[in-house]
């Protein structure tokens, strides 16, 4: 794999490990729910892509996602993230678990243009990348999956894929292409969430 997709995936970990330990907290968990929690978060997403891809997990079979995830874990340990105010709604939460959407959304649709996926195969595996390892978590503590209620949340990863679908035609995934989608779209989830951006309702 190309060095930007082990260090978008490193990202990706990093970000959905905080978040998912900030849930975590915030619900109460014992230590080890704590580990569940923050790892499905950070993993899970990722194995259900490579398991769509019928390719070894990459978690199963890579020191840097286990690494990643255990040194994060220690590092929220010891500056005692999960002891800010208002975990959920504190900008700690919101940044990491955006940082993370982006990152996995991007790992998906790279590792679909690799496997020559169609459009709608690009979307639906940076959506499930992305948004996979949060849904089992919130599954796993009893409560609506926040992608089915969250403020432009899902929408980020089909933009993410929409975006470098569109590249990979005129050949022009590189790092410069994929680090300016990132950054707009970070820039667009951290606006949606400033002003209270949702996509339509029924009824």
């Amino acid at each position: 794999m190309p060095e930007y997709f082990i260090f978008a995936d490193i990202i990706g970990i990093t970000a959905f490990t905080i978040s998912g330990f900030l849930i975590a907290i915030k619900n109460n968990l014992d230590i080890l729910g704590i580990l569940i929690a923050a790892t499905l978060t950070a993993l899970g997403g990722g194995i259900v892509r490579d398991a769509i891809l019928s390719a070894p997990p990459f978690a199963f079979t890579y020191l840097h996602p286990a690494l990643t995830l255990t040194i994060t874990i220690a590092l929220v340990f010891a500056f005692k993230i999960y002891k800010k105010d208002s975990i959920e709604r504190g900008w700690i939460f919101v940044v990491s678990d955006t940082i993370g959407l982006v990152a996995f959304s991007i790992t998906g649709a790279l590792m679909a243009i690799d496997a020559q996926f169609n459009f709608f195969g690009i979307v639906i595996l940076s959506f499930i990348t992305a948004v996979g390892g949060g849904v089992a978590r919130d599954i796993m503590i009893n409560q609506v999956p926040s992608v089915l209620i969250s403020d432009f949340y899902g929408s980020i990863a089909v933009i993410v894929a929409l975006i470098l679908g569109t590249l990979s035609i005129f050949d022009v995934v590189n790092e410069f292409s994929i680090l300016t989608t990132a950054l707009f779209s970070i820039a667009l989830r951290l606006l949606a969430y400033n002003r209270g951006w949702h996509l339509p309702r029924v009824g």
